[in-house]
């Protein structure tokens, strides 16, 4: 009889389950990849182009003025989802106001911008469904393309053309998912174009307008400023912690598709509605904004100064669209060597890294602001250009 074989010896167990955590915050290191939360506070001897206070209506004495009233009088959280206590008389007005200001039939507030993102994809297509997602979408799109269960096609970065030839290729029923203003590279998508194509096919756009709202035109968003009225197939988000200097999010759309997304989105009815507070800042920035439309001209005049400048001091960057300039770096290290010397210059900038950004693309990302002077801005590209680093030796040349 032949003996039976020892079973074989079982792996080492780990002390605790987490244990693997250790071993990829390891690696995150040896890459350069590791992010540390850096509290700032209240007041800073800082020039922050790092922030996306395009308009530096955060600090306004109206914003401010209408959060802490709306903390007053409504207390400090909203209570509730939207569908049950989370509505308030603030929501209401502010979602009546946004769509009018937007030039939509309807609004529809969340908790953020990222929410919205997630409750657009997800509450309009599903496993039947086709989307056409651009190549350099933002992670909360990328993210209700998972989680919708339709059948995602990546197309290549802002070519209306690759959309047209998937478009004519699939008999499913298709959107097409870019953004307005891409958030690393500040670079316009050409909308115009894009609904052309999906109006030869029949399919729907959805556009996430965060970085053009306040922005693009004279601030009213990207449907206003490609001049596409008031589109019955196309469909935005925004968000209100941008240009607005509050916080949240919206979807604006024609209001059967809006009435849709409250009805099914699970970013909209199983969440904490957004703060009074919050709605109340973002109602007091549109209403700024109504007033003001010369802000949105002067913060792309600032991105245009820091850009020229930038390139007299012989830094590469970018054509700019709106009020983002992406630096390239390469190397995760150097970028964040590079905005560390800038920070003790006086001057913070973003560092975008993987899984930001592509392998090997890391880069400085600069946000410009409607309130920075022009020897400010002069001040920011002496203070980049100065502690640039060495990039022969970075490539090896």
């Amino acid at each position: 009889m032949t003996p039976e074989k020892p079973p074989a010896p079982s792996p080492p167990r780990p002390e605790t389950v987490f244990d693997w955590v250790e071993h990829r915050d390891s690696l995150r290191r040896q890459n350069g990849l590791h992010r540390v939360l850096r509290p700032r506070a209240a007041t800073e001897d800082v020039l922050d182009l790092a922030g996306n206070d395009y308009l530096g209506l955060s600090r306004h004495p109206a914003v401010t003025e209408a959060a802490a009233e709306a903390v007053r009088t409504w207390g400090a959280g909203s209570t509730g989802s939207r569908l049950v206590t989370g509505t308030t008389e603030l929501h209401a007005t502010l979602e009546e106001e946004l769509a009018a200001w937007y030039g939509t039939e309807a609004a529809l507030v969340f908790s953020s911008g990222y929410a919205a993102n997630l409750a657009l994809v997800t509450a309009l297509t599903d496993e039947s469904s086709l989307i056409v997602s651009d190549r350099n979408n933002h992670a909360s799109l990328i993210d209700g393309c998972r989680l919708c269960r339709a059948e995602v096609r990546v197309v290549a970065h802002s070519d209306p053309e690759a959309v047209r030839a998937v478009l004519r290729e699939s008999p499913r029923p298709a959107v097409v998912l870019t953004e307005s203003v891409f958030s690393v590279d500040g670079d316009v998508a050409a909308l115009d174009r894009l609904l052309t194509v999906c109006r030869e096919h029949g399919s729907g756009l959805l556009v996430d307008d965060a970085h053009g709202l306040g922005v693009l035109g004279e601030g009213a968003g990207a449907f206003s400023a490609f001049g596409m009225g008031a589109p019955a197939d196309a469909v935005a988000t925004v968000t209100l912690s941008k240009a607005l200097g509050a916080q949240g999010g919206a979807v604006l759309g024609p209001r059967r598709v809006v009435e849709h997304i409250a009805q099914t989105a699970r970013p909209f009815v199983f969440d904490t509605a957004l703060a009074p507070a919050a709605a109340a800042a973002a109602l007091a920035g549109i209403r700024l904004l109504r007033g003001q439309s010369h802000l949105p001209a002067r913060v792309r005049a600032v991105t245009r100064q820091l850009r020229e400048e930038l390139l007299d001091h012989g830094i590469g960057v970018g054509e700019p669209g709106a009020a983002v300039l992406g630096v390239p770096v390469g190397a995760p290290e150097a970028a964040v060597a590079w905005a560390g010397r800038c920070l003790e210059r006086g001057v913070r900038v973003g560092c975008f890294r993987p899984p930001s950004v592509p392998d090997a693309d890391s880069r400085l990302r600069l946000t410009a602001r409607a309130d920075l002077e022009d020897d400010e801005v002069r001040r920011v590209a002496h203070v980049i250009a100065e502690t640039a680093p060495d990039f022969a030796a970075l490539s090896g040349g």
